[in-house]
């Protein structure tokens, strides 16, 4: 864990005050008393720990907890009565107070690095990976280390590469893989800015040097994310206030209102697959063998790009990344180089038996946009192959997905597996038949299978001659959501590789 050169409670409580959010402050005397850790994790609590309580699930154990082990000062909405007097700073707003404080202890280590922001429903991930392997194909050229990602599939900030649970990390979390970065020697930093992020203040006292918006659609519409379509919207365009450089999709649904809030933004450039008059224009897209080709024309270059990774839905991706390299000065070169070999670990991940009858797809697509993209683009890519789809939904929240995507499979695939995707609290099963009515409601026949490598399993073996498996939701990841617990288990790929070995050897 990084740790910063300390600074004294009496500082926090100044600071707190001179951002307006201190309420309440009684130092019991140790106004000198020097932090060196920062955390909301009880567990993560030594000496000398500042103890954030935050969150709808605190318990006043944890701060208990907390103190026993060594915090010296706690930051809260309220008072709480403990066995000991401990230093506490009463705040108006936890959420916002925590960016504040994290952004100062770790001492703004974004400011020594360029910040690239990615945000929009669909293509987050495969956008950051884009832009990571032009950067890294740069930096390698400059003798330089790779860049940081913090990506909703894993995170690398020059210490630790670990995979990810969340989009976007809470404040305390995000600057300490900036400050990580920062001491590594790493120059640049991609990462994925999601609208809780933008609505919970994680990226507050944040500038991006580049914010690229890719796309909106309806989606996290909850009790527990976003009320409705209006929130959802209003949280996403809070990035361009944060935003030098801002790179936009004239092809996203809303572009007329999104280019207006873009205004907020230090300048912007845009790129469109549709529009000539875009900053950024591809044409020409085509699949050539296992490659995607496209053009692009902009105002001091008109050139021919190549993708491999599967999926021409992902020009759009490409398109911004060529804009973003361009702004950030990156040599056209590395756009060329890193497009070329880019890869998103569990994103359109391709693989077939031997006998080539069937082909799954392992891909992370979970909203309405991603499904529709895979689908039609499936359907586009491989015209003599029919479609079976293997997905399920995450538990108490974006209930509108389960419409969205079982009406989707539904309307596409010519059977639909219904399987666990981190349903928490919820019971996968009820999830699945939420779903199913909607697939149903096509004419599309399912089957509900909890266990995911049971459903893939079974859409391996009844597959009919000449089938894609579209496997979405979990992608590389290895563990399942159940209640609050993150339970191990194969990923897609793993079940997918697995079960077409059997299929291959006739078992």
């Amino acid at each position: 864990m990084a740790q910063m050169k300390s600074d004294t409670l009496k500082t926090y409580a100044e600071l707190l005050k001179e951002k307006g959010l201190l309420l309440e402050a009684e130092l019991f005397g140790q106004e000198d008393k020097k932090a060196r850790i920062l955390t909301y994790d009880s567990r993560e609590v030594k000496e000398d720990t500042i103890f954030i309580c935050k969150g709808a699930a605190f318990k006043e154990e944890y701060l208990q907890s907390a103190v026993e082990k060594g915090a010296v000062l706690y930051v809260s909405e309220k008072k709480y009565s403990l066995t000991k007097d401990v230093p506490y700073l009463i705040v108006k707003d936890v959420r916002k107070a925590m960016p504040v404080l994290a952004d100062f202890f770790y001492h703004s280590a974004w400011e020594d690095m360029t910040v690239i922001g990615i945000g929009g429903t669909k293509g987050k991930s495969t956008s950051a990976y884009y832009m990571k392997a032009v950067v890294d194909d740069y930096m390698e050229h400059l003798g330089k280390k790779e860049s940081a990602v913090i990506s909703s599939i894993d995170i690398y900030d020059g210490v630790s590469r670990v995979e990810s649970h969340i989009t976007t990390p809470e404040a305390v979390e995000l600057q300490r893989h900036f400050r990580n970065a920062a001491d590594s020697g790493i120059e640049f930093v991609e990462m994925e800015v999601s609208s809780q992020a933008l609505k919970y203040n994680r990226v507050d006292n944040l500038i991006f040097d580049v914010g690229i918006f890719l796309n909106i659609s309806e989606d996290h519409i909850s009790p527990i994310e976003h009320p409705d379509f209006a929130d959802y919207f209003a949280s996403k365009m809070k990035m361009f206030a944060q935003t030098k450089h801002a790179v936009v999709n004239l092809d996203a649904d809303f572009s007329d209102r999104i280019l207006e809030e873009a205004k907020a933004a230090g300048d912007m450039v845009t790129f469109s697959t549709k529009c000539e008059e875009a900053d950024y224009y591809g044409y020409n897209i085509r699949k050539d063998g296992h490659e995607t080709k496209f053009s692009v024309k902009a105002k001091d270059f008109d050139e021919e790009f190549i993708l491999t990774m599967p999926g021409l839905f992902n020009v759009e991706n490409a398109l911004a990344v060529i804009a973003a390299a361009e702004i950030l000065g990156i040599p056209r070169q590395f756009a060329h180089s890193g497009l070329q070999r880019a890869r998103s670990s569990g994103r359109m991940e391709l693989y077939a038996s031997k006998d080539k009858k069937i082909i799954a797809i392992v891909d992370y697509a979970h909203n309405k946009l991603s499904f529709e993209k895979l689908f039609s683009s499936t359907k586009e890519e491989y015209p003599d192959y029919g479609i079976v789809s293997i997905f399920g939904c995450p538990g108490k929240k974006a209930y509108i997905r389960r419409r969205d995507l079982g009406t989707i499979a539904g309307k596409y695939a010519e059977k639909v597996y219904l399987a666990a995707e981190d349903p928490g609290y919820e019971p996968a099963e009820d999830i699945s038949k939420d779903i199913a009515q909607y697939v149903e409601a096509q004419h599309c026949p399912y089957a509900i299978i909890e266990d995911r490598g049971e459903a893939i399993r079974t859409a391996i073996r009844e597959a009919k001659d000449k089938t894609v498996l579209l496997v979405t939701g979990k992608g590389n990841e290895t563990r399942q959501k159940y209640g609050c617990e993150y339970i191990d288990c194969p990923s897609d790929v793993e079940y997918v590789k697995k079960y077409l070995e059997e299929y291959d050897s006739g078992k």
